[in-house]
């Protein structure tokens, strides 16, 4: 597919607006050819000594009505023209995001979030540029440049053909700067991406790199890219301002030659003074559309870097995707079963990869609690990862009440889980709308209930507004406990049969880590549990646990069976009892 043709059904769609601002452009052109024409009447009736006051008057209503009509006209072709492009940009930005949200997440580990908030943005404004303004000055080159030159050569042919000697140089100019400018402005684009990361992750970071005065240094790296993007700019500043004085060059080029010969053809009274006047208002008519022609050059490149660089996202398939016949599923008991799972983490260029887990087989029957406990790095996060499919498994398979996740809709399998992920993400929303997430019809008592059962009721009654308090971007006015909490009971809302959480107690005290580890407990036999955790308490109570050490299941068993030996288990599970109750005094 050509880049051009993401933009067609927009313009197909709004065919009737274009249609009518189209006609409005012209018609505006039309009309402002028409007052050199009365301005040669009347300069030739002064010029003649036969003209009084009440004619004079009445060119100037002549001139009047013209302006009142193009007023009207000018505003018809911006409401519908500039009025569609900006239908483009919200059409085009809305199918981008939409698009995004189907990649899967390893295609976030690849891409900075700088370049797609670049996309976003930058590019999608040039497109809405080259669709409105493009369109507009593409028009003007064309028709009111033709018709200039129509009425140029009405008044005398010889003099309107001196004056078109320029026109095969701007021609052949044009051709030359247009693929030059064309390459410039992918390279500003992708340096503009560049820019706005490095600005994001300084935004995001400052408090960190305000703690460790680090302002010098994360200012230069500002700094450095800058400078990158200025010399990108710079290289198209020379192609363009290359461009633009050629053009005025040829147009006055074509008021000298008007000059010189139109004089001479005046003064031998081959045309009239108002021929004459009429004659330089239309060459000056025609540097517009001659100027048009450069700057619509100028935004067709702009715009068409910009439509590369989106088709470039939109053709990226989403790695995991629904295959053909992929079926729904209304109801699930809550079986998970892995079969000989491996993977590998792949990113772009490694045809190998990371080897993350090897080898795993595990049965989890409807009800039951799994804990999934190890050092860092050695798979626990990625072991849930794989369930609700955020990655796909390299090797073996996932099945769920005995079918393989990779034959179920993803959107239907997604909808039977509650997965409370490692860092707990809040939206610059209120604690109300960071718990129901779009579920803004569910009753008061439940929304209270799941903060109970989380231990955030109380906190959340502690603040004025309750759960109506605006967190913040990132819910920055709360502790990482509370956060966690909040996530929690995003969760614990959610009626699903499968419940998928995260180091779940990892940021809250003794005290309210037990009171959590209760409300799970009541849950047992009602849902099916999967808890990773660094801190073993909070799988105590699991009916199995798993310790995954390099990827690879090295333990298994009940706590009782697991504090027999002498392992991982046992000996973390013995300093992390000792450390909790040497806290509690």
């Amino acid at each position: 597919m050509k880049s051009m043709d993401l933009i067609k059904p927009y313009f197909v769609e709004n065919r009737f607006k274009i249609l009518v601002g189209l006609l409005s452009l012209i018609i505006v052109d039309v009309l402002q050819l028409f007052i050199p024409r009365v301005v040669k009447w009347a300069v030739d009736d002064l010029t003649a000594f036969r003209i009084d006051p009440k004619a004079l008057f009445i060119y100037a209503l002549d001139i009047v009505g013209l302006a009142l009509l193009i007023g009207i006209f000018r505003y018809l072709w911006r409401r519908f023209l500039l009025g569609t492009s900006r239908r483009v940009e919200e059409g085009l930005r809305n199918r981008l995001l939409e698009h995004l949200q189907t990649l899967s997440a390893s295609y976030f580990d690849r891409v900075k979030t700088g370049d797609l908030m670049a996309h976003a943005t930058n590019d999608i404004q040039q497109v809405r540029m080259a669709t409105g303004m493009g369109l507009v000055a593409l028009n003007d080159a064309v028709v009111l440049g033709a018709a200039a030159i129509g009425f140029m050569a009405y008044i005398n042919v010889r003099l309107t053909l001196f004056v078109l000697i320029p026109m095969p140089l701007i021609v052949l100019g044009t051709r030359f700067f247009s693929k030059k400018m064309h390459n410039r402005y992918q390279a500003v684009q992708e340096a503009f991406s560049d820019l706005t990361e490095v600005v994001r992750e300084q935004f995001a970071g400052i408090r960190l790199i305000k703690a460790h005065n680090r302002q010098k240094e994360e200012a230069a790296k500002v700094e450095a890219v800058s400078k990158d993007y200025v010399r990108q700019n710079l290289r198209l500043v020379r192609i363009v301002g290359s461009f633009f004085p050629m053009m005025l060059l040829f147009s006055n080029l074509s008021l000298a030659i008007v000059l010189y010969l139109g004089g001479r053809q005046t003064i031998a009274l081959t045309i009239t003074p108002g021929d004459f006047v009429a004659f330089i208002s239309y060459l000056g008519l025609l540097t517009w559309p001659m100027m048009a022609l450069g700057w619509v050059t100028n935004l067709i490149q702009r715009g068409r870097a910009s439509l590369d660089r989106i088709q470039r996202i939109l053709q990226t398939p989403p790695e995991i995707a629904d295959t053909r016949g992929a079926q729904t599923i209304p109801r699930i008991q809550g079986q998970v079963v892995f079969e000989n799972v491996s993977f590998r983490f792949t990113p772009a260029g490694d045809s190998n990869g990371l080897p993350i887990l090897c080898e795993i087989d595990l049965s989890i029957e409807p009800g039951e609690v799994l804990g999934i406990v190890g050092p860092p790095g050695s798979g626990k996060t990625t072991l849930l990862n794989l369930i609700p499919r955020l990655y796909d498994v390299s090797e073996g398979r996932i099945l769920l009440d005995g079918q393989d996740i990779r034959t179920l809709q993803i959107n239907a399998l997604r909808s039977h889980i509650a997965f409370m992920p490692q860092e707990p993400f809040l939206f610059a929303a209120t604690i109300r709308e960071n718990i129901v997430l779009g579920n803004n019809g569910l009753p008061a008592h439940r929304l209270e209930n799941a903060a109970r059962a989380a231990c955030l009721y109380d906190t959340v009654k502690a603040f004025p507004r309750g759960f109506e308090t605006i967190v913040g971007e990132k819910g920055i006015i709360l502790s990482g406990g509370q956060k966690q909490r909040i996530a929690l009971a995003r969760c614990l809302l959610q009626s699903t049969a499968l419940l998928l959480m995260d180091d779940p107690i990892s940021q809250v005290d003794q005290e309210t880590g037990t009171a959590i580890i209760r409300t799970l407990k009541s849950m047992v036999g009602r849902r099916t549990m999967i808890i990773a955790s660094h801190r073993l308490a909070a799988v105590r109570f699991a009916d199995r646990i798993i310790v995954l050490d390099k990827g690879r299941m090295v333990e298994s068993g009940t706590h009782e069976e697991l504090m027999i030996g002498d392992r991982y288990y046992a000996n973390t599970f013995r300093l992390q009892a000792i450390e909790e109750e040497f806290n509690a005094h």
